[in-house]
């Protein structure tokens, strides 16, 4: 009954329509190709492979220094990225066993000047959380899967705990029984 009803409808509402055929409009119609000729030279330059290019790639970088025990180290990270993924990509020794997830404090760092450590965003409550497990806590610890790079942190100077809760980055070799 109620098909019967819709069917009804559809008929009334489609004696209205014009008794014209039905046409498909062709594919061209659908994906109209598009010629941009207000593209002039000097726009041009953006796709360049030029040295400015890389001068604006290091503009978009900071620098952070990582001190621990072999000495310091020196990396640049981008703009935007999570400081632990950039210490995963120059091969510094920071765990993040959780991969950013906050569940654990392996990429404990203190950072070395209150001034920087002013220039982070404030923990959240889950940071604080984790931070409470990290070995060697001090009053400018951070989990580094939770900062993330921005041009106002360029030249943060970091220290690696002396040890952490991860007996594998520690070195600590378990004797057999």
């Amino acid at each position: 009954m109620f098909i019967s009803k819709l069917w009804r409808l559809g008929a009334q509402a489609s004696k209205g329509l014009s008794k014209a055929p039905l046409t498909i409009p062709s594919r061209r119609s659908f994906f109209p190709i598009v010629q941009n000729d207000s593209l002039d030279a000097s726009s041009r330059k953006l796709f360049s492979t030029t040295n400015s290019q890389e001068e604006n790639e290091d503009k978009q970088k900071i620098s952070v220094t990582f001190f621990d025990k072999d000495g310091e180290q020196e990396i640049k990270v981008l703009i935007g990225m999570s400081m632990l993924e950039a210490t995963h990509e120059n091969d510094i020794e920071l765990k993040g066993a959780c991969e950013g997830s906050l569940a654990c404090s392996t990429c404990h760092v203190i950072v070395m000047d209150v001034e920087q450590y002013n220039k982070l965003e404030d923990p959240t409550d889950e940071e604080n959380d984790m931070l409470d497990l990290a070995f060697g806590l001090t009053e400018t610890s951070r989990l580094w899967c939770q900062v993330i790079a921005k041009p106002e942190l360029d030249g943060l100077r970091l220290a690696l705990p002396a040890a952490t809760r991860n007996f594998a980055v520690d070195g600590y070799k378990p004797k057999p029984h």
